[in-house]
């Protein structure tokens, strides 16, 4: 893991692994209100029961956070994980009326504590990012080391 990721990381993480063990134990209304609004954007949500689905999400959280705040984890992996995670809630946002002003991606007063959560897409597309094109950046820096070792070891 990148160091300069670690502020990334650990801010992240702490907070989805925060949300997730808030929704562990979620039930009746609590989990029915969720589960409404995710059923709404992504039709297949309706089969699982509320109860179950908040277990799955608070489940994934969970995971997300973990993986964010270990550094055993690769930075590409996590920010996959939380590219995806966000997604899931910008289709929410985008799905769900009365979110978005007709038209706009401006949020409504409702939909400004989803939208909000678009921080996520960006962050874990930069730790994605920065990971791979770091990886390759590092080791063309090493193929370059190589090739000038060769080069001085045959005019010396």
């Amino acid at each position: 893991m990148n160091v300069s990721h670690l502020p990334l990381r650990v801010a992240i993480g702490a907070f989805v692994l925060n949300s997730g063990v808030s929704k562990w134990n979620l039930e009746g209304e609590a989990a029915a209100g969720m589960h409404g609004m995710a059923a709404g954007a992504i039709p297949p949500v309706r089969r699982v029961p509320p109860e179950h689905f908040a277990r799955l999400l608070a489940g994934t959280e969970l995971a997300l956070g973990a993986a964010l705040l270990l550094p055993v984890v690769p930075s590409a992996l996590a920010g996959l994980g939380l590219l995806g995670f966000g997604g899931g809630l910008m289709r929410l946002y985008w799905s769900t009326p009365g979110l978005h002003e007709p038209g706009s991606p401006r949020p409504t007063q409702q939909g400004v504590p989803i939208a909000k959560d678009s921080w996520l897409v960006g962050a874990g597309l930069t730790l994605l990012l920065d990971d791979l094109f770091g990886r390759a950046a590092g080791k063309r820096r090493g193929l370059g080391r190589q090739i000038a070792r060769r080069c001085g070891k045959r005019r010396g």
